[in-house]
């Protein structure tokens, strides 16, 4: 008899709390804003180790909680988005969208690799980050979702094998 095992995590101090803006064409965008984003994660194999785990827990369980915590109370922009520009110094990061500019001290900004923050972005970001860390457990764990929820009842997930 065969099958397969999915390990959830899903701890209330799995968040963080960020500020952002979503861009929703050349012209248009929201206002900048935070959520209290939330953080679950999903894996699943055929096998666990001699002792019964698909990963060691207690270690995913920090893993998660470092990446949350890289991005609480941080700005979050993205990197790659076409309509926005962005300057940064040693002190500040500055971004301009249309007419407007926010500044913000650097050591407040996380730049992110996307086009866009949005919890599909961040849900993959997340993901990739995940992934590089349990590189280690591929033997066990075909694959890894990462669910980011900005509020009740609104958020993504991003699924793919390791």
């Amino acid at each position: 008899m065969s099958g397969t095992y999915s390990l959830r995590l899903g701890k209330e101090d799995f968040k963080f709390s960020a500020a952002h803006f979503t861009v929703f064409s050349e012209d248009e965008a929201e206002a900048l804003h935070g959520h209290n984003y939330r953080v679950r994660v999903e894996l699943g194999g055929p096998g666990v180790d001699e002792l019964e785990f698909l990963v060691p827990v207690a270690a995913a369980k920090r893993d998660i909680r470092s990446q949350c915590a890289e991005l609480d109370e941080k700005v979050l922009l993205p990197e790659e988005c076409p309509h926005l520009e962005l300057t940064q110094s040693d002190e500040t990061v500055t971004t301009r969208f249309g007419t407007r500019r926010y500044e913000f001290p650097s050591s407040e900004v996380v730049l992110l690799p996307v086009a866009n923050v949005t919890v599909e972005a961040l849900a993959r970001w997340l993901w990739q980050r995940l992934a590089d860390q349990w590189d280690s457990h591929r033997d066990r764990v075909e694959t890894l979702e990462v669910t980011v929820a900005e509020t009740r009842g609104q958020g993504a997930s991003y699924r793919r094998n390791l």
